[in-house]
């Protein structure tokens, strides 16, 4: 969809407010996909030193990290310390002008601050309260913490990952993490729908480990195929029906320089497909790779057979050729490669924001693009950068009162 002329209309969340208190990133990926589909998020941070995401894994310890930019785009920023009398008063204040409460600190946390489920739906009935937790909140881990990796081993993302007969390796993207947000996401959405029907918010109660779970449907197939746990199998195939299932390298020597192939494991017709593009159709008769089953068993001779034809091609010229044929390929892109995509950036997964301290920022934007529905990537806030706007135009609190406020240091 090309963005050149974006849709003129109001965005799809328009008029929804999400009181924001998450932190790193399971919590604050979903509030920033709230944020693009419309909503207004107000980021609640503590005084002096922000959101912990704002100075972790920076270049710069001095202004907010690229880690938090990705985290937290087109969000307003106020601070409070809800800790204080004041500060707590200020969050009793916001609830019920707000439609989405949501927070992601450890377990316990937000209860021993007075903000539990009971006490928020008391101040607005029709609020959605949502939490995401490491582990399901009424189970033996409930009170354990967690983070990206903790998560994909406790789901069993890290069990399926890696070499047969290799140490299990940590999935590379963090879908424990952003899984988790968007699973919330996805329960935000449809509560709001719900509500439209019963005038009733309710809790909707996200867990990291079972979102990995429902990540790994497919391993839960191996699991029933073979009768046992669901195995690490490299690039293969999990459930063991199909090959070329693999990255084959390509010209050019580079880390990444190579092509992966992946033909369906329902026909035979993307094979034959690609015997004819690698001049090897002399194999259409080899008992070994007669039906998906049999090429899974051989699939290590596949792997030679394949690799001597890609390493004629780089990567580009090898997914093109294959993909123009109907075989399922693609060249092994990194980041910068996708950050530099001409196509991408046109279609707004990449958008160039200008941020206070940073100047020109990179970003992956929304990637989800709707015909009536336009927001525009804009930088992270800075810390306390909407104190101002929120409390005195939202709040109505007067000058005396924001005066006494960062006296007291409840902001």
């Amino acid at each position: 969809m090309n963005r050149a002329t974006p849709p003129q209309g109001l965005p799809a969340l328009t008029g929804i407010r999400i009181l924001d208190l998450t932190q790193f990133e399971a919590g604050t990926s979903c509030t920033q996909m709230l944020a693009w589909l419309g909503a207004e998020v107000i980021k609640v941070e503590p005084p002096g030193k922000g959101e912990q995401g704002r100075r972790i894994s920076s270049d710069d310890p001095t202004i907010d990290s690229p880690y938090f930019l990705l985290m937290n785009a087109n969000k307003r920023s106020v601070t409070c310390n809800f800790k204080l009398p004041d500060g707590k008063k200020i969050i009793q204040d916001l609830i019920p002008k707000v439609d989405i409460f949501i927070e992601n600190f450890a377990p316990g946390v937000i209860e021993r601050l007075g903000f539990g489920y009971d006490e928020v739906k008391a101040c607005n009935e029709k609020l959605i309260y949502a939490q995401i937790k490491g582990f399901p909140q009424d189970g033996p881990f409930a009170n354990l913490l967690a983070f990206d990796p903790v998560a994909q081993a406790a789901g069993g993302g890290v069990s399926i990952t890696g070499e047969k007969d290799q140490r299990p390796v940590k999935p590379g993207m963090n879908v424990g993490d952003t899984g988790a947000g968007l699973h919330c996401l996805i329960g935000i959405l449809a509560a709001l729908y719900q509500r439209e029907q019963t005038g009733k918010g309710q809790k909707i109660d996200v867990s990291m480990q079972e979102s990995i779970i429902n990540f790994g449907r497919i391993a839960w197939a191996a699991q029933a195929l073979f009768g046992k746990a669901a195995p690490r199998t490299g690039n293969q195939s999990i459930l063991g029906s199909t090959s070329p299932s693999e990255v084959y390298p390509c010209l050019g020597g580079g880390p990444n320089d190579y092509v992966y192939i992946y033909i369906t494991r329902a026909a035979s017709h993307q094979w034959h497909a690609l015997l004819k593009v690698i001049k090897r159709e002399e194999l259409l008769d080899d008992p070994r790779f007669v039906t998906p089953t049999d090429r899974a068993k051989n699939y290590a001779a596949i792997d030679e057979v394949v690799s001597v034809w890609t390493k004629n091609y780089n990567k580009h010229e090898a997914m093109r050729i294959l993909g123009d044929a109907g075989v399922p390929a693609s060249a092994v892109f990194d980041t910068l490669e996708l950050t530099n995509d001409p196509h991408l950036r046109k279609r707004g997964m990449f958008a160039t924001v200008n941020h206070p301290t940073r100047g020109e920022f990179v970003m992956p934007g929304f990637p989800i693009k709707m015909s009536e529905s336009y927001v525009p990537v804009l930088a992270a806030p800075l810390l306390g950068a909407d104190n101002r706007a929120v409390y005195q135009d939202l709040l109505g609190y007067d000058d005396e009162k924001m005066k006494q406020l960062l006296t007291n240091q409840a902001i």
